[in-house]
């Protein structure tokens, strides 16, 4: 199979696994590919690595429950997912580790060089053998057509997608070869950044919410339009992500006209598209298309 060509499912619905760090990941970096499969009647499944008690809280009435004050994030995130997995119609959403005596099995780690990337519990931190068999099983027990996750910089390189990637791409990689789900990242075409940011400029709306504009270079994860092989294009998606991602109120708010904002008051879109790309488990990097040309979509069916 080349790059460019989808995955081929033949006969029966797709079988698809998003894996992410933290609650309301899935929905922000591949939730136009969730709520359009999730409408094809594909079976979608979303695996949670860490609940998110590092996240800055947006409401200030919830503010109590940051980690540097009762540190109860992590349980109402839970919910928030909940919620939201729920909405979205996903077939399951498992948090890594959570049983009758635990929450999560790991920690959010928050950003390098953060106390909390030195604490022991933490998702980045975690013993390569133990986190790779927790995703190993969840993969083996979902038996999916298509992983997918973070590209090898974390989308914006945060330590966790980072921990994400390696270790979802190294489950992945020990499965046998002729039962291998395929990888996917996600990546977002340089040409369609812009476009966002264009978008974004002459949205009069936005700027009445008192939100700044992004501006500066992009996340690692906006590349080259040529790295790009594989795209889901539906804006009809959109109203059911938004319906999702209103359950994740601690980090996200949103706008008018598909726009939303984290707690940093940076305007973003909800543009209805996602980019990927096949990644090679060997190595986490994008495997290069042999033709170039328009991107098809993750899975063919006959």
């Amino acid at each position: 199979m080349t790059a460019a060509a989808p995955v081929v499912v033949e006969g029966r619905p797709a079988r698809l696994l998003f894996v992410h760090a933290h609650p309301d990941d899935e929905l922000l970096a591949t939730g136009v590919a969730i709520a359009h499969h999730v409408a094809a009647g594909d079976e979608v499944h979303v695996l949670t690595c860490t609940l998110g008690e590092q996240g800055e809280v947006i409401p200030a009435e919830l503010a109590h429950l940051a980690a540097d004050r009762e540190d109860t994030l992590g349980a109402f995130r839970r919910d928030e997912l909940r919620g939201a997995m729920a909405t979205a119609g996903v077939r399951s959403s498992t948090v890594l580790g959570e049983g009758p005596d635990r929450l999560s099995r790991w920690r959010d780690s928050g950003m390098a060089g953060t106390p909390s990337a030195a604490d022991p519990r933490c998702w980045v931190r975690s013993d390569d053998a133990e986190a790779i068999a927790a995703v190993t099983a969840v993969v083996t027990a979902v038996d999916p057509d298509l992983v997918i996750t973070y590209d090898a910089q974390g989308g914006y390189a945060h330590p966790d997608h980072i921990r994400t990637h390696e270790v979802t791409r190294r489950a992945v990689a020990g499965l046998p070869e002729d039962g291998r789900p395929a990888l996917f990242g996600t990546f977002t075409p340089r040409s369609w950044a812009r476009e966002d940011r264009e978008v974004l400029a002459v949205t009069d709306e936005v700027r009445g919410l008192g939100w700044a504009l992004p501006t500066g270079d992009f996340p690692p994860s906006v590349v080259d339009d040529a790295v790009v092989t594989h795209a889901v294009v539906d804006a009809s998606a959109v109203e059911r992500q938004t319906a999702a991602l209103r359950h994740h109120r601690t980090q996200v708010t949103l706008g008018p006209r598909d726009t939303y904002a984290l707690s940093n008051d940076i305007a973003a879109r909800l543009s209805g598209r996602e980019g990927y790309a096949r990644l090679d488990p060997a190595t986490g990097e994008p495997v290069p298309a042999t033709v170039a040309g328009a991107r098809p979509p993750l899975v063919a069916r006959r």
